[in-house]
């Protein structure tokens, strides 16, 4: 048997010396992917396109709207003279929030009042209209704070001393700095291995099929364990290899810290590598092309991304899609990465996702070749 797997180990490789593209499919676009994610994945937001309507044309509310774009966070494209221009201005999408300061602004500052500053914003993109809103509440909170007690030291500047305040102490642990990069890097390693490994099973079984070439093998001695072993094995390590150079390079290029262990990220990778060849094989049972298995593949990949956490927050899921979401493999294995990498935590820590990897590899192991046992006769 052990013989008979070699062979058929032996031949992978060798088919894939011969294929010069497919060496390059599994080096170069993993690692561009990486470098276009690393940088375009991001929940910041920068250079936000802004229109300014000052009416007031007074010291404060220059002051207030040099906050603004002394930041790097806004980009003022248009100054405005009248309300009217206000609505053109966001429809024709010259700007994206436009900051009114009525007359008045300042006045109602001296005489200790409320002065509103209005803010017309774009909606269609909800997540940058919400980044920039909670940026334009601190920069307006800030400035309201500054004012107040310049006002005090000008007026009544024995008050600055006895004057109570709350002040928040932040102390975000594992990254301090809020870099989102921190965050999605990891994650793109996942998504990026689930693809590439997946894909190295599904189409190379329908190949086979494709060319004929399965049944031929069907016929030798060889059985279908041996045969999917052989397929696998090869998909194992290369997939390996490709998650290993990913998370090299989202390490050494993007400097996001690794503070675990290596052996349990090793562990970690093998199992959701093990995971996701049967998830490739399983497709390659239901594929007689190499076009379905792509489609199906699309099928696949949508969904587990969305319920992995990588990019919405499970908790904010309704309550039946977060029990959907732990059926899918690359949810532990983000959740796995994101605590190696940035937590520094062990195999003591992570050990239920690691569990959870290793049960869901070797169950989908399993339904991926009874169906091809059933399927491939």
């Amino acid at each position: 048997m052990f013989h008979r797997i070699r062979h058929m180990i032996v031949k992978e490789f060798l088919q894939l010396r011969r294929d010069r593209a497919a060496r390059i499919r599994l080096l170069v676009p993993p690692i561009v992917q990486m470098l276009v994610y690393g940088y375009a994945a991001t929940f910041e937001v920068h250079r936000v396109t802004t229109a300014v309507l000052d009416l007031d044309q007074s010291q404060e509310s220059r002051d207030l709207l040099s906050r603004f774009t002394s930041n790097g966070r806004f980009e003022v494209r248009a100054v405005l003279h009248d309300r009217d221009e206000i609505v053109p201005t966001i429809d024709r999408e010259r700007a994206t929030l436009v900051l009114q300061i009525r007359a008045g602004f300042a006045e109602l500052l001296r005489k200790g009042q409320t002065a509103p500053l209005q803010v017309v914003l774009d909606g269609t993109n909800s997540n940058t209209a919400l980044i920039a809103l909670g940026y334009i509440n601190r920069i307006a909170s800030q400035f309201v704070e500054d004012y107040q007690r310049d006002r005090l030291r000008r007026l009544r500047p024995e008050l600055l001393y006895v004057l109570p305040e709350v002040r928040l102490a932040e102390r975000p642990w594992y990254n301090p700095d809020l870099n989102s990069r921190w965050f999605f890097v990891p994650g793109v390693v996942g998504s990026l291995a689930l693809v590439i490994v997946a894909n190295l099973t599904a189409f190379a079984v329908v190949r086979e099929r494709e060319m004929g070439t399965l049944e031929q093998i069907m016929v030798t001695p060889i059985s279908r364990f041996e045969f999917i072993l052989g397929k696998t094995v090869p998909s194992f390590m290369v997939g390996l290899g490709d998650t290993g150079l990913i998370a090299l390079v989202g390490t050494l290029w993007f400097g996001v810290p690794f503070r675990g262990s290596l052996l349990a990220l090793m562990l970690g990778a093998a199992l959701f590598v093990m995971s996701t060849l049967g998830i490739g094989l399983l497709i390659s049972t239901v594929s007689a092309t190499t076009q379905e298995a792509f489609m199906t593949m699309f099928m696949f990949f949508l969904p587990a991304m969305i319920f992995s956490g990588f990019f919405f927050p499970i908790a904010n899921m309704p309550a039946a899609f977060r029990l959907v979401s732990f059926l899918d493999p690359l949810r532990y294995y983000l959740e796995t990465v994101r605590g190696i990498f940035l937590k520094g935590a062990g195999a003591t820590v992570l050990w239920p996702q690691i569990a959870a990897l290793a049960v869901m590899g070797g169950t989908i192991l399993w339904i991926a070749s009874t169906r091809f046992r059933k399927t491939s006769a």
